[in-house]
């Protein structure tokens, strides 16, 4: 599946208050990332052997759920999103600033 595809149908699934949106959102894809460091940190304190992939792949789907519909409130598709970032990265790591901080590196 290609992410507009996934975009598409998953937006299919949003159910939230628009006037609310952006709000909605932000936090639950704060949460969602929240239970992806949630199982990280439960798998350094070992609270099993192995990081739990299965349950990752959820939470990162549901991280993805959250990114996508928020394109989509801008008025921007995931593909767009991906390749904007592409570009970013692949131009910090020309100039040698991948490290450090700031957005305009």
């Amino acid at each position: 599946m290609n992410m507009n595809e996934y975009q598409n149908k998953a937006h299919s699934t949003a159910v939230y208050p628009k006037e609310k949106a952006f709000e909605y959102l932000a936090t639950g894809l704060a949460s969602e990332a929240g239970e992806v460091a949630s199982l990280v940190s439960k798998w350094i304190r070992g609270d099993g052997k192995a990081l739990p992939i299965t349950d990752m792949k959820k939470e990162l789907g549901d991280v993805l759920w959250f990114v996508s519909e928020m394109a989509y409130m801008v008025g921007t598709n995931l593909s767009e999103v991906a390749e904007l970032n592409v570009k970013k990265l692949q131009d910090r790591q020309k100039r040698n600033t991948l490290k450090g901080s700031g957005n305009n590196r």
